[in-house]
């Protein structure tokens, strides 16, 4: 299992999670937990949900939507 981060919102309200294994690839998924991207490290782009280069680097923080949008 690889490292978790939690993202939250100013009033500490979880929005998300990113997910980081051994080889420094993430995952990002929102509040509930569902998959909204990719970080692959080794090609350094990332992608959104269905595989599409959204980022050439790491942007998958900003993949998560804001709390506000989740409701």
């Amino acid at each position: 299992m690889g490292q978790i981060f939690t993202l939250r919102d100013p009033s500490l309200q979880v929005r998300g999670t990113i997910e980081t294994d051994a080889e420094g690839n993430q995952t990002a998924k929102d509040f509930y937990h569902r998959i909204v991207g990719y970080y692959r490290a080794k090609q350094d782009v990332t992608t959104d949900f269905y595989g599409r280069i959204v980022a050439h680097g790491n942007a998958v923080a900003g993949l998560i939507p804001p709390f506000d949008q989740q409701h």
